[in-house]
């Protein structure tokens, strides 16, 4: 695809710019790690377990990213009746849904990895949009009877990508195309025809087609004639609708009580009311729930306070300020190599604060657990990501007994190198003297400070030396249920714990596990 616009017949100086704007593309250093995290999230399924626990670690992985998301769960709108403090990325993902959580997820990546070239204004006008977007297309995928309607708003969220990218890579081009679409009264897709021969839309897919985004969500991309539409016959039509919609709409939205905008609105109506099922009471409707929605989200990234359009001139833009810096204020501090949010730790990495954090997850497991939705791998990488945050360690998981294979293998698992380590994370059930056996048969959980004490030293086995060498400190607890070993909680750190842990912090951990059983038993 790429090919296919650099070779597209045009005259000389519409080439040559395009082509210099693509090098651009080529150039920058961040676009390619952008696209992989950007398919990484694209490609999990809300229908498959282990999409789960790849969310959540994928969020952990990225502290800003889990600030985000924990600032966007803690809004009013999103809080839990009780207004408990959401504190783990299990619980935002329980709370907001996992499809909510996914589509957020990859507007804030383009917040915080598209450079802005010191004209922030223009790029953040452009996110806002994008994330407008995606909120009115989340909101017609609620009605949808389509499978897998949800991706309709990341396509929603993607049909703006041609214009980040030029405002985020050439603001001098950008800038001419928004002039030319004022001015000359063209619509965007003919004004950067115009100036760069090709449409932003073709630009975006170019860049999604480099970034391995699938078929389906690149199509949805292309453009509609300005004609009525008719009702899809396909989930693909319909996802095309929608995406078209939903760019369309969210042009509207920053004007809606302007005189212009009833015009605006019977324009919308007669193009698309039809073929989305929508009236006047619809539309009306999706815009006011689309409102607030984004105004949260808006909000929770910094994004709220925006002008009606985007600058016009560069002189127009403020300088030496970027997306990034506008969002520092909630970036948490970290503990060093195993880097996750924490405003107060100990040298080991355990936060100062950790009794609270155990109490909060506590509270989390048991609200849902008393809700009767939460699913049983919802329910453990609620427990398993409290003990991991809760304390500090730097590696987390739930291992269960493989009756098949005569194994203790990781079932789940979240923190540093977590896919490698889980697959390593396996030993015989056949009882040996080692100290996770010996933790088993005595259902006895352990904590320790220092991994390489002598006494602790030599009950470590050999493939737990070879899977986690450098272990410093780790806790053990067996999940056992009337003399029967159903499996265990492991976590570590690379670091010695010298504070230990606190008679109220073993309790509330000793809760989780107990909160686990019951799960386990039920099920």
């Amino acid at each position: 695809m790429r090919a296919d616009l650099t070779s597209m017949s045009q005259p000389a100086s519409t080439a040559a710019r395009r082509a210099a704007l693509l090098q651009k593309f080529s150039d920058d250093a961040n676009l390619p790690a952008l696209g992989s995290a950007v398919s990484r999230v694209v490609q999990l399924a809300s229908s498959d377990d282990e999409a789960l626990q790849e969310l959540t670690n994928f969020v952990l992985s990225d502290v800003a990213l889990t600030q985000k998301i924990l600032r966007l769960s803690n809004t009013v709108s999103y809080r839990t009746a009780s207004g408990r403090t959401i504190t783990t990325i299990s619980s935002a993902i329980f709370l907001l849904g996992f499809d909510t959580v996914k589509t957020c997820a990859l507007a804030m990546l383009l917040v915080d990895r598209l450079p802005d070239n010191n004209h922030a204004q223009s790029v953040r006008f452009e996110l806002a949009q994008a994330l407008r977007a995606s909120v009115i297309g989340r909101q017609l995928a609620r009605r949808s009877h389509f499978h897998d309607s949800e991706e309709a708003a990341i396509a929603a969220l993607f049909k703006n990508l041609g214009q980040l990218l030029v405002a985020s890579h050439d603001h001098g081009l950008y800038s001419e195309i928004t002039e030319l679409t004022h001015s000359a009264d063209l619509t965007p897709a003919r004004a950067s025809m115009q100036v760069l021969g090709c449409s932003f839309d073709q630009l975006g897919a170019t860049v999604l087609h480099d970034w391995k985004i699938s078929d389906t969500l690149i199509h949805a991309l292309s453009p509609l004639s300005a004609r009525a539409q008719k009702a899809p016959e396909s989930r693909q039509e319909w996802m095309s609708l929608v995406a078209s919609f939903s760019s369309e709409a969210a042009r509207l939205m920053p004007h809606l009580n302007d005189a212009k905008q009833h015009a605006d609105n019977q324009i919308l109506l007669a193009r698309f009311g039809a073929a989305l099922s929508l009236d006047k009471g619809k539309i009306d409707q999706l815009f006011a729930l689309a409102i607030e929605e984004a105004h949260i989200l808006l909000d929770s990234m910094g994004l709220l306070s925006l002008p009606d359009k985007p600058a016009e001139l560069p002189g127009e833009i403020e300088t030496g300020t970027s997306a990034q810096n506008l969002l520092n204020d909630f970036l948490l501090t970290t503990a060093g190599p195993d880097s996750k949010p924490s405003i107060a730790c100990h040298a080991s990495g355990k936060p100062i604060n950790a009794h609270a954090l155990l109490l909060a997850g506590v509270q989390d497991v048991t609200q849902m657990m008393g809700s009767g939705h939460g699913k049983l791998n919802e329910l453990i990488m609620q427990v398993l990501e409290t003990l991991y945050q809760g304390m500090g360690f730097r590696f987390a998981t739930v291992c269960m007994k493989d009756l098949k294979s005569n194994q203790f293998r990781a079932r789940v698992a979240i923190g540093e190198h977590h896919a490698a380590r889980q697959a390593g994370f396996r030993f015989s059930a056949t009882t040996t003297h080692d100290i996770f056996h010996l933790a088993i048969k005595n259902n006895a959980d352990l904590m320790i400070a220092d991994a390489a004490a002598t006494k602790i030293h030599q009950l470590i086995p050999v493939w737990h030396r070879e899977l986690l060498p450098d272990t410093r400190s780790f806790v053990v607890l067996p999940l056992v249920i009337q003399e029967k070993p159903l499996g265990l909680l492991y976590a570590d750190r690379s670091r010695l714990a010298p504070e230990g842990v606190s008679a109220d912090e073993t309790a509330l951990i000793k809760t989780l596990k107990s909160l686990l059983l019951a799960t386990l038993n039920s099920r």
